[in-house]
């Protein structure tokens, strides 16, 4: 009756109520759920850089703090190689829908879960979960760890006349971190950890970018207009026409993997690394 009366124009239309929102509680344990997240601010006089901060959902704990010229895919690499290594593997992950974490078929839609960024896919080959957030009242205990550290970063900064990025990040690490824990850091609601131990192959051919590329005749890899020569090796006589994989990892190396195997390493200015021979018994 409703819906022919006001298709009929006889009763007007009412607009829907907002959702009733709840304060999400924490999660019980630390390493069940890690937010990542970053801070664009004037931290030093006249610079703008990105605060990138991995911290615990249960705890409040931040376990990766450091600042970039801008966020993005190899900064958010960096800080979930630094959690790994210090802590262990944890469960999930909670971000923003930023480009680098998530592929948006339509913008301010629903994240896709089937086409993963270069984050994703290295997320789902360690198998932690990423969870999307939809409201910034779901980032809201990112925010307001945010709001303390812009509020005091800066002045702790100007107090000892830090002004280049190389040493803002050693005040984060070796000062700063610490501090902001053992003064705002929460205890979990249970004890004990999901942490586990990485033990796995070498973390970093996990948390790198990876490009699929195909050789060509002269045995050569072209990536982002650079040229990479696979040498010769005893396992095949030619690698032409075969599909490799070219890793770039977040110092800017290189290196071409054909299957589990790496072919060659790279640094940033494309010179072909010394292959150092293993020995032998």
């Amino acid at each position: 009756m409703k819906n022919t009366l006001q298709t009929a124009r006889l009763v007007s239309r009412t607009r829907k109520r907002g959702a009733h929102r709840k304060r999400r509680e924490r999660a019980p344990i630390p390493g069940m759920m890690l937010h990542q997240d970053g801070s664009n601010h004037e931290w030093v006089p006249g610079k703008k850089w990105d605060l990138i901060v991995t911290m615990d959902d249960a705890t409040s704990e931040h376990y990766s703090m450091f600042f970039v010229a801008e966020e993005e895919t190899v900064s958010s690499i960096q800080g979930i190689r630094e959690v790994i290594v210090n802590q262990g593997l944890f469960s999930s992950l909670y971000t923003d829908r930023g480009s680098h974490y998530w592929f948006t078929p339509e913008t301010g839609g629903k994240v896709s879960k089937t086409q993963p960024t270069q984050f994703g896919r290295a997320m789902k080959h360690l198998g932690i979960d990423m969870i999307p957030a939809y409201s910034p009242e779901a980032r809201g205990r990112s925010e307001r760890n945010f709001s303390t550290h812009q509020g005091r970063l800066p002045k702790e900064l100007a107090l000892h006349g830090i002004l280049t990025m190389e040493a803002a990040n050693r005040y984060l690490a070796e000062v700063y971190m610490p501090a902001f824990n053992a003064e705002f850091m929460q205890p979990s609601a249970e004890e004990g950890t999901t942490f586990l131990k990485w033990i796995g192959a070498n973390l970093d051919d996990v948390l790198c970018e990876q490009h699929e590329r195909t050789v060509t005749a002269d045995n050569c890899v072209s990536f982002e207009g650079k040229t990479l020569q696979i040498p010769a090796d005893r396992y095949r006589c030619h690698y032409v026409k075969v599909k490799v994989r070219v890793h770039r990892y977040t110092n800017g190396d290189l290196a071409i993997f054909h299957g589990p195997r790496k072919l060659a390493d790279y640094d940033k200015q494309v010179k072909l690394k010394e292959i150092t021979k293993k020995k032998t018994a």
